[in-house]
């Protein structure tokens, strides 16, 4: 599982860091992000890409895992 560490970074920087992490066809992916929009917008566009997607929050980090 390759892990996109994309905290701290204002979007739309985590869909751009993640969309660029797709092009190296993992079979699955985890997103670290740090704020609800983040979260909500990576997770949109993963869907949009074919991945089912699945959220935890803990620390006030969020771990938004893609797999396809």
């Amino acid at each position: 599982m390759k892990t996109i560490d994309a905290r701290g970074a204002a979007c739309p920087e985590p869909v751009v860091m993640t969309r660029n992490a797709l092009r190296s066809n993992e079979s699955s992916y985890k997103v670290l992000v740090d704020s609800a929009n983040a979260k909500e917008n990576v997770s949109r566009f993963a869907k949009s890409q074919g991945y089912s997607v699945t959220v935890s929050e803990e620390d006030e980090t969020f771990a938004i895992i893609l797999s396809k």
